[in-house]
Parts: structure tokens; C-alpha cells; sequence
């Protein structure tokens, strides 16, 4: 690495943006219950354990609920169609609480197959921003002490809007592992909506939901997949401009660029919202 103070801002804005970006990608391609040496995930096994009490008590009060709204009267009871329907459903909704938690490690499986299928962290590179290009590096070096006066404040500035953006991108994917243990911890509750007709909603909407944070994982990898080739071609930089201009120009495009990925990651809900029509 340089000597030079403003190099060294640049790389180090580079450097932080790198380990970030990975880190992302192998958290992505790491399965929830590997998350954290599988602490929070037995925390979570627990949790959904205890609930599943609770679920088979809404069980019980969905399931009369809908007997109470369906069926208007007691004869319409009696008749065969209608008691092995509601026997079917009620036998259903069981299984969903009982058998909850392997039900939305299928959904899971197939997020993360999706994402299996797309290259990994190693087989991604990122050649646009390893490095200072070295036009830039060569006309920073040339500078005076005055002159690099406010190329330090522009790395220092730009430095911290990279580091900014990096840690808002990275939360996000922490915030999805939160989500995928908040819905499996709680999954008893909404799933025991299936006992009764006018609740079952309930229920649908909360597979919908689950599903779309899985697809959220591979929407996300391919978002840093299509921007790791993007990235092959650095910014461009104009030779004959002066070294402020330079460094100002190449910074900006550099900062605009990562704005792209950072808000497509943040945006990956929506976006699968608007594929899937969840």
C-alpha cells in the first residue's frame, strides 16, 4: 500500500466495501440453522416448541368458529359432505402445526437451492474496485502538500459514505435472518388460522410472507452476481484533468454505482413482491 494519506483513504474505503460485499454473499449461501454456530436457531426450536400449545388451542377455537359461521344450522350438520369437510380441514390444520417447522425448512430449502445455483463468493470478482486505477494514484502522488489538502477531505468524506452504504446493505441480509427466525418461531399461531374457513387467510398470507423473505436471498445474490460484472469496468478517469477534478469524478461514479446495488438489496422485497405477485 501507498505511503500517501489520500491513497490510503481510497484503499481503505475499497478494502471495507470488499469485505462487506463477501461477507454478504456468505451469508447468503449459508443456511439459517448454520447461522451464529446454530445458537439462535435452537433458541428458535424452542420457541416454536412452547408455541405449539398455543396453536393447538386456536386450533380447537378457529375450528368452531368456522363450524359457527359455515353452517347455519344444526341439520346442515348432520349431513356427511359437510362433517368430512370439516373433519378434513381440521385434520389438515394439525398437520400444519404439528409438522409447522418442516413445512417452512421445505420453503427455505428451496430459497436456498435457488441460490446454490448461482456463483459464489469465490467465483466472483470484483477487478473494478481492488485497486486505485493508476492514472489516479499517479496524479495524487504528483500533488503538493496544499493541493492535497482537500483531496483528503473528498476521500474522507467519500470514505465514509462507502463505509455507510456497506453496513446498509450488510443489515439488511442480518435483518432477513431475523425475519426467517421471527416467522419459524411464531409459525403455531398463524398456521392453526387453517382450522376454520373465515380464518384461513390468515394462514395463506402467512406462507405468502415467508416465502417471499426465502426469495429475498436470491433476489439479493443475483442483485451482488449481475453488480460484480458491472464492477469489472472501473470508473473511468480523465488523464488530463486537474487532480481534484479527477479524484472528485471518479469517486462520484464510484459512490453512484454502489448506490445501485445498495438500493436493489434494500429493495429486494418489493422486488419479489413484483415478480412472484405475493
Amino acid at each position: 500500500m501507498s505511503d500517501n494519506w489520500i491513497l490510503q483513504n481510497i484503499s481503505k474505503a475499497l478494502q471495507i466495501w470488499n469485505e462487506k460485499l463477501s461477507e454478504i454473499l456468505e451469508l447468503l449461501y449459508m443456511p439459517p440453522q448454520h447461522f451464529r454456530n446454530g445458537v439462535i436457531w435452537n433458541v428458535i426450536l424452542t420457541v416454536h416448541s412452547s408455541l405449539q400449545a398455543v396453536g393447538y388451542a386456536l386450533l380447537v377455537l378457529f375450528f368452531l368458529l368456522g363450524i359457527m359461521k359455515t353452517c347455519g344450522s344444526l341439520a346442515e350438520l348432520r349431513r356427511p359432505e359437510t362433517v368430512l369437510k370439516a373433519f378434513v380441514r381440521f385434520a389438515a390444520a394439525k398437520a400444519a402445526v404439528t409438522y409447522g417447522m418442516d413445512i417452512l425448512q421445505a420453503f427455505l430449502q428451496i430459497g436456498q437451492g435457488i441460490v446454490s445455483r448461482m456463483p459464489g463468493p469465490d467465483g466472483l470478482v470484483l477487478n473494478g474496485y481492488d485497486s486505485v486505477p493508476q492514472e489516479l494514484e499517479q496524479a495524487v502522488e504528483n500533488c503538493g502538500f496544499l493541493e492535497s489538502v482537500p483531496l483528503w477531505a473528498v476521500t474522507l468524506i467519500g470514505g465514509l459514505i462507502v463505509w455507510v452504504l456497506s453496513f446498509l446493505m450488510i443489515l439488511d441480509v442480518y435483518g432477513r435472518f431475523f425475519r426467517i427466525y421471527l416467522y419459524m418461531a411464531i409459525a403455531p399461531v398463524p398456521l392453526s388460522a387453517f382450522a376454520g374457513e373465515p380464518t384461513q387467510s390468515m394462514g395463506i398470507g402467512f406462507l405468502r410472507s415467508f416465502a417471499a423473505v426465502c426469495l429475498e436471498g436470491a433476489v439479493t445474490a443475483l442483485s451482488c452476481v449481475i453488480f460484480s460484472a458491472y464492477a469489472s469496468s472501473p470508473p473511468s478517469v480523465d488523464p488530463a484533468a486537474a487532480p481534484a477534478a479527477m479524484v472528485w469524478s471518479w469517486y462520484g461514479e464510484l459512490i453512484f454505482d454502489m448506490l445501485i446495488l445498495v438500493g436493489t438489496v434494500r429493495l429486494s422485497d418489493r422486488v419479489v413482491r413484483e415478480i412472484t405477485g405475493i
